[in-house]
């Protein structure tokens, strides 16, 4: 189970994030960051499959549709090991790359 945690410009995203949430998420998607969201916290995901980077990176697409900008931070070693198997460094900070 995933849960979005969201206080002030921070999201916190903890739990567990597989393709059976993305499936239940999606309908909520462009709900899920509101506008003041500048940093989407990882360090509370224990869990991300393939489908569940790419819906966090959905929410960032659609923020920057929006105008804005949201980085990604604090990733496990888990989510870092797959952040550098599909090259997403680009979307994480320098201490997410590094599963801090």
């Amino acid at each position: 189970m995933v849960e979005f945690i969201c206080e002030g410009s921070v999201c916190c995203i903890s739990g567990r994030l597989s393709q059976g949430d993305v499936v239940k998420l999606w309908g909520k998607r462009k709900r899920l960051l509101s506008a003041k969201i500048k940093v989407i916290d990882l360090s509370a995901l224990s869990y991300s499959d393939s489908a569940g980077i790419a819906f966090i990176l959905e929410l960032i697409a659609l923020a920057k549709r929006e105008g804005r900008v949201v980085t990604l931070s604090a990733a496990s070693s888990q989510l870092a090991k797959l952040i550098a198997l599909y090259d997403l460094e680009y979307f994480f900070d320098e201490e997410a790359k590094q599963g801090k």
